[in-house]
């Protein structure tokens, strides 16, 4: 859902993020999609880790044995427990009642009963477009064998009703989640119709995502000043 524009710098490459709509302050996909394209295309060596200056400062992705692309970025712990009005329109809103909401630096995020009820959820985007955050994350322990928990993004606001996988979501999910199971690693999915694993590990105010790319389309931007590289 975003696009990455990427320039080369001394200390790397600058690297911004950009919906249909607003441009980001951090994005996971389209920053693992930018280090496999510098990878894949040999602009930097295959076992040396890509490293982005970003909105969200320094921001580093590495490539292990096993094909996983590894991206080092900053915590978003939620800072504060929703407030009882905002909780009842996100209720109207989403249609589900919630266990809990809580504010982070870029979103809310809602904690819902179950699995089911996160997959169930059929929200009114209209009303969700109203709220001044980013996106709204639903979270829930994971009933699925093998994730421990799972996820959906709704980021009318920003462009995007939801979001198929997000990995800047689990900078918040991840401190979320190690604060109730007392561990800091995690298998999660996000459930949209697409579907997404995400690998987390909290280390302290940074979480570590792992995820896979596979290139599957080029191309050339063609502007007034002529054609862009491919």
């Amino acid at each position: 859902s975003e696009t990455a524009f990427l320039h080369r710098v001394d200390d790397g490459f600058s690297l911004r993020w950009f919906t249909p709509a607003v441009e980001v302050d951090l994005c996971g996909h389209a920053t693992l999609a930018s280090a496999h394209m510098l990878w894949e295309d040999e602009m930097i060596p295959p076992d040396e880790p890509a490293r982005f200056q970003t909105r969200s400062g320094t921001l580093s992705a590495s490539r292990g044995d096993d094909g996983w692309i590894t991206l080092d970025f900053p915590a978003k712990p939620v800072t504060r427990s929703a407030q009882r009005p905002e909780i009842e329109a996100l209720e109207t809103a989403l249609g589900s009642g919630l266990k809990s909401a809580w504010m982070s630096a870029f979103d809310m995020l809602v904690e819902l009963d179950s699995e089911s009820a996160v997959r169930g959820l059929r929200p009114d985007f209209t009303r969700l477009k109203r709220f001044a955050v980013r996106g709204i994350i639903a979270t829930s322990r994971a009933s699925t064998p093998g994730y421990d928990f799972v996820s959906r993004f709704f980021a009318p606001a920003s462009g995007i009703d939801e979001d198929p996988v997000t990995g800047s979501a689990h900078c918040c999910l991840g401190p979320f989640w190690a604060d109730r199971f007392d561990r800091t690693e995690f298998v999660a999915y996000q459930a949209s119709d697409r579907g997404g694993v995400v690998r987390v590990t909290v280390r302290g105010d940074r979480v570590l995502l792992g995820g896979q790319a596979v290139t599957v389309l080029r191309g050339v931007l063609a502007t007034e000043a002529g054609p862009c590289l491919p």
